[in-house]
């Protein structure tokens, strides 16, 4: 199973064939070579094994980031008990 956390471009190389982006605070270059439509600084992404995938909504997104959050808060607590 493979979880893919949504993640904001931040930058876009100047052929478009790779970007920048954010998942979480951690920042990394994946290609972009699987896209057919471009990608633009602030678009929301899914990437699987260093590609992007597909856009995504960006309020789609930020609902998946809050679960995710969420997720790891709790794991975290029953960790600390």
């Amino acid at each position: 199973m493979c979880l893919s956390i949504p993640s904001q471009v931040v930058a876009v190389d100047h052929e478009g064939q790779s970007v920048t982006v954010d998942t979480l605070g951690v920042r990394r270059d994946v290609s972009s070579h699987l896209m057919t439509e471009p990608l633009a600084i602030g678009d929301y992404v899914l990437i699987h094994i260093g590609f992007v995938m597909n856009k995504i909504d960006p309020e789609d997104a930020m609902q998946s980031l809050e679960l995710y959050k969420e997720i790891v808060s709790k794991l975290e607590n029953e960790t600390m008990q």
